[in-house]
């Protein structure tokens, strides 16, 4: 799965030139995302062709849902069943989106502890990249209308398997255009895009269990953990 992540200090003017943007609003740097945030996402639109970050709720509240509280079951969607399940292929089709990050934390189990170890995993050149998302709109029944995403997993590359068996969809910068056109509806290409991200782009080291709370947002949480003497 992937329940936290990171967007640190990229500038605007970076992400305008990775994503193509428009227009890219001042992002603090954020060292520990969790559900139930706004994050940052990306949309295109369908008039104007234009892409550009907007803030969305994380945890997807569907179209059809009935209540606000099923978002946080819908943190994240199985790429597998994605296109089949009649509650999202619709969004699947028509709503995607990219998820600007940098980074994101799995736990590890080690053999000699009965703690989970926290694991940062980020690109080897430390660059931003994007999850593969869905976004829907919902109105409560009060009217309130809220817009909020998932971020698609699929099976686990080498370096992850260890960690999860589920790991975030990382939409390659080749494949932006083809993810976020709202015209695209080809189901089978679109899920031919779902694959894990080859290992050897990636890289993972332990870091402080200060992660394990949501409240911690500094650059402590990414430090690589300091190794024991004579390790």
């Amino acid at each position: 799965m992937c329940g936290r992540y990171t967007l640190t200090e990229v500038s605007p003017e970076a992400l305008r030139k990775i994503f193509l943007l428009q227009h890219v609003p001042e992002l603090r740097p954020r060292y520990n995302i969790a559900p139930s945030q706004d994050i940052a996402v990306i949309r295109e639109g369908r008039d104007t062709g234009a892409r550009n970050v907007e803030m969305l709720h994380w945890g997807l509240i569907p179209s059809w849902a009935k209540e606000e509280k099923i978002g946080n079951r819908m943190i994240n969607l199985r790429a597998e069943t994605v296109a089949q399940k009649p509650g999202f292929k619709g969004a699947f089709r028509y709503r995607r989106c990219l998820i600007p990050a940098d980074g994101f934390y799995e736990w590890a189990l080690p053999d000699s502890s009965p703690r989970k170890q926290p694991v940062y995993i980020r690109r080897i050149d430390a660059q931003p990249f994007a999850f593969g998302g869905l976004w829907d709109r919902w109105v409560s029944p009060d009217g309130a209308d809220i817009e909020s995403c998932t971020i698609i997993t699929t099976q686990p590359n080498n370096l992850i398997s260890p960690l999860h068996d589920r790991m975030p969809v990382i939409i390659g910068p080749q494949n932006y255009a083809e993810w976020l056109s709202p015209e695209n509806h080809d189901t089978q290409t679109l899920l031919r895009l779902l694959a894990p991200s080859p290992s050897e782009e990636l890289e993972a080291y332990p870091v402080s269990p200060i992660v394990n709370n949501p409240r911690n947002e500094d650059p402590a949480c990414i430090a690589p953990l300091a190794q024991p003497s004579g390790q």
